[in-house]
């Protein structure tokens, strides 16, 4: 793991928000960018990862 384990929940926090941003502006190319950057991030903090069945990412 390249950041510590604060600086990715961070992120995470920040990619959701972005992710909810995308949504509401119907974006589905940045909502996927979004999600799959969600699903990296929980994987390294070892967390369970969403699933977003809209974008395929199950």
């Amino acid at each position: 793991m390249a950041y510590t384990t604060g600086q990715t929940w961070g992120a995470l926090r920040k990619t959701w928000k972005a992710y909810r941003i995308a949504k509401v502006q119907n974006n589905s190319t940045d909502m996927k960018k979004y999600a799959e950057r969600i699903r990296s991030l929980q994987a390294e903090l070892g967390v369970a990862q969403a699933s977003f069945p809209d974008l395929n990412l199950v």
